[in-house]
Parts: structure tokens; C-alpha cells; sequence
């Protein structure tokens, strides 16, 4: 749920000190995770627990490669199990996905690259999109230093965008991903500062509560989840973030780790 860095403090624990990792399921059974921030650790431990003993499949939705964002790969369970098939989906082309990942788990970082046992598969995320079982994936472009993906998800249930990691202001940008959002059943948009914190952060690539509720309100979305909370901002403070996007998207959540949001 935090952005940049995880936070263990005492007065930022309610709503979760991870980095980005949702995880995506339809009828209990888990589909797809997006990002791979610190929490994939805890949710790879619950997945190899209910696999038990049958051989199982994931896939994983990249954003970018910022270090936020990919943290939790090393200590990713599955990632060391023969019995798991993962495929990494990014925006990027696969040579660049497969470099800059495995450079965060070689010398002198985290050598662990040679005890990866799943079986794994790299795609590049485009245009014509992705399909899980019941689920259709569109990836898009986010307007992030160095570049960012997001993702809306669709299922006979209800869509899901994804749109971490996305400064508001560039007109393509915005005109794109005011495409995907249109009559999402929720969106999880990045909401790391409020308005006058925005004013002295323009070009760190990232976004408000209010452009938030906003776009939510004129898009014809069903639900807002404010996400990538500032990693110095403590849970007194996000709650009233949380209340200042209720006054103008009323259906509107903070993010907050282990909630299950249902459509």
C-alpha cells in the first residue's frame, strides 16, 4: 500500500506498512497479482500453502521496475518451488524485464538467481491484451519517470484498473488513462500527495487524492481505492485523506492491508 519504501512504524501499521502487491482472485481462487512489492512475501507463503501438494500456476502484473515495486520478488516462495509456473507480465520488452530482474537477485545484491526452481515465462503486455481464464487484461501507459503500466482487469463479475505510479497533468496521459478507467467497478489510483504537498513534488510522477476523486466521479467509476500512500504520512494522516476524497467521490477507500473488496 506505501510507496517507496515499506513502513514498519507503530503509527503507520493500520493500513499497512507493505509496498505495492494486490493480489486479484475470482471465486476465492487467486488469478493474477500486480506488482511485486514487499508484501509478495507474506502472499507467496500463503500460496504455497494452499497449493499443498499440487503442482499450480500464477501470474504477475509489473508496473515498472522501481525498487518499491519489485522488492518482494526475492523473497517470493513459489519462485524456489519446481512445482510453480509463473509468468511475469510487463510493459517492457522481455529482455529488459529479464535484465533488470535478475540484476536485483545477483552479486553483490541478492544472489539468488541460481536457486530459482519455477518454471518461468516472460511476456511483454500489449495492446491486443491478456487472457486468464475468465479474465481479460489491457495494459496502458502512465505517465512516470522512466515509465509506468497500468492495467484494467475485466470479468463477467466487474473491472478493476490498476493505475500506480501516474502524475497527472500530461494531456495524452491523462486522455489515456481516462479511456481504461471509464465505468470501472474500482479503481486503485495512486494518491501519494494531497494538492499542496503536489506543488513542491511536480515531475516526481505521482499523483493526488483530489485527481483521484475526480477522475472516479467523471469517469462513471463505482469505487476509488486510494493507493501508494506517502511513506511518511501516518494512519491519523491517511484517514484524512480518506474523508477529504469521501466529500467529493463518496465511494471512496484508502488502502489497507488484508481488506478484501468484493464486486
Amino acid at each position: 500500500m506505501r510507496g517507496g519504501t515499506p513502513t514498519p512504524d507503530v503509527s503507520k501499521l493500520a493500513y499497512g506498512g507493505h509496498t505495492p502487491c494486490v493480489e486479484v482472485r475470482l471465486g476465492g481462487q487467486l488469478k493474477l497479482i500486480l506488482d511485486a512489492g514487499s508484501g509478495l512475501r507474506s502472499l507467496g507463503a500463503a500460496m504455497e500453502a494452499e497449493r499443498g501438494d499440487s503442482p499450480a500456476e500464477a501470474h504477475l502484473f509489473l508496473s515498472h521496475f522501481h525498487w518499491d515495486h519489485i522488492q518482494g520478488l526475492p523473497f517470493f516462495a513459489p519462485l524456489y518451488s519446481p512445482d510453480w509456473r509463473l509468468t511475469i507480465h510487463s510493459g517492457r520488452p522481455v529482455p529488459e524485464v529479464q535484465a533488470a530482474l535478475a540484476t536485483q537477485m545477483s552479486h553483490p545484491y541478492f544472489p539468488a538467481a541460481a536457486t530459482v526452481r519455477a518454471q518461468l515465462e516472460h511476456r511483454q503486455a500489449g495492446r491486443t491484451g491478456a487472457k486468464i481464464d475468465d479474465l481479460s487484461v489491457l495494459a496502458f501507459a502512465l505517465n512516470h519517470p522512466g515509465g509506468s503500466t497500468g492495467y484494467r482487469i475485466d470479468s463477467p463479475y466487474g473491472s478493476i484498473v490498476f493505475a500506480t505510479d501516474h502524475e497527472h497533468g500530461d494531456p495524452a496521459g491523462d486522455s489515456r488513462l481516462r479511456l481504461h478507467v471509464q465505468d470501472a467497478d474500482i479503481l486503485i489510483y495512486d494518491s501519494q500527495y494531497t494538492p499542496a504537498e503536489y506543488e513542491f513534488k511536480k515531475g516526481w510522477g505521482h499523483s493526488t487524492w483530489l485527481e483521484g476523486a475526480r477522475l472516479a466521479a467523471s469517469a462513471g467509476v463505482k469505487q476509488l481505492i486510494l493507493f501508494h500512500h506517502d511513506p511518511e504520512r501516518d494512519d491519523d494522516g491517511v484517514s484524512r485523506l480518506e474523508e477529504a476524497a469521501m466529500s467529493v467521490f463518496p465511494n471512496t477507500i484508502a488502502a489497507r492491508e488484508g481488506v478484501l473488496t468484493v464486486i
